[in-house]
């Protein structure tokens, strides 16, 4: 079956399936069947650029590696995630601090006390523990992170010589920060730079996080900071450059491969895969969504370049 006929299958699944969670947990012969190795595989995309680069990376080196590999855009995580579990996508690159809240609230509640922090290790732990049951697999990180990341124009960190947030809050400077609404409550925005950095952030401009406004409420001065991503791909546009979170308040957001154990779980998709973390960095990333998002390439085109250019694929 071709590439294309096998994800409008796979979509066809997904919406029959769109509003069940599948079997109890109990009842799924995936939590203790022996890793799988099926040779034909589908692997997710969660519809955004970065998602989609890295989608095309895992197809590419499964591929390579003498799997057929196809690709699906879902943009739902209530959808994709109990998708993975049933076996009806295989791989998934997801965000190991994020992943692993995420797993904590569907199986404990909305109100469990969150498992993700910024230790990666026991941050890895704590999703691997929640994955398990549920018939998946967490595959090794890598060195890139995709965190939240708090920006400031090159022209204000130089007036205030501002490297890391703790030199803002050093240098007592009060602090309009462009970011969303929820950052007034969030523990890892507003709360607390004032608790961890005694930053002075004396209000939040609602507009979004790493928005074009946002970014241009900096730009203009209107605000001091913007709240956005470790892998923003734009901020040269803007003027703006990332401050250092030396005091480590973010979450270890390393990107990680997820995948169906029965399906998947072999050691020739976890070899083909780990392949990428031997080089693929947070700059990489984000040279990537520059790409796309700025250059207008595709993002298989972007993928392919460079997996070739890392020698992790032969050159066409």
């Amino acid at each position: 079956m071709s590439r294309a006929r096998r994800a409008l299958a796979v979509l066809a699944l997904l919406a029959a399936t769109s509003c069940t969670t599948g079997p109890a947990l109990e009842n799924r012969g995936e939590v203790t069947a022996p890793p799988g190795d099926s040779r034909e595989l589908t692997v997710g995309s969660a519809g955004f650029t970065e998602s989609d680069l890295l989608a095309q990376m895992y197809a590419l080196l499964l591929e390579h590696a003498g799997y057929s590999a196809d690709l699906i855009s879902v943009t739902n995580r209530e959808i994709y995630e109990p998708a993975l579990e049933n076996g009806q996508i295989d791989v998934v690159a997801e965000y190991a601090a994020t992943f692993a809240d995420w797993l904590n609230a569907k199986a404990n509640g909305a109100d469990a006390p969150p498992v993700g922090s910024p230790d990666r290790t026991a941050t890895m732990k704590a999703l691997r523990a929640l994955a398990a049951p549920r018939g998946l697999t967490v595959l090794d990180p890598g060195r890139a992170v995709d965190q939240n990341a708090f920006a400031v124009t090159a022209a204000y960190a130089k007036k205030h010589g501002l490297r890391t947030l703790s030199d803002v809050g050093a240098a007592k400077l009060p602090v309009r920060l462009a970011a969303g609404d929820e950052c007034v409550q969030r523990p890892y925005c507003a709360p607390g730079l004032r608790e961890t950095y005694g930053i002075d952030v004396v209000a939040v401009d609602p507009k979004g996080v790493g928005t074009t406004p946002a970014k241009q409420a900096v730009q203009s001065g209107q605000d001091q900071m913007v709240l956005t991503t470790t892998t923003d791909a734009t901020l040269d546009q803007f003027g703006l450059v990332l401050l250092e979170d030396d005091k480590k308040l973010q979450n270890a957001d390393y990107v990680v491969p997820v995948v169906n154990r029965a399906r998947a779980g072999s050691a020739g998709v976890r070899d083909a895969l780990g392949r990428l973390n031997t080089v693929l960095t947070t700059a990489d990333l984000a040279s990537m969504n520059e790409q796309v998002d700025s250059w207008r390439r595709l993002p298989e085109d972007v993928a392919r370049t460079y997996l070739e250019s890392k020698k992790l694929l032969p050159e066409s």
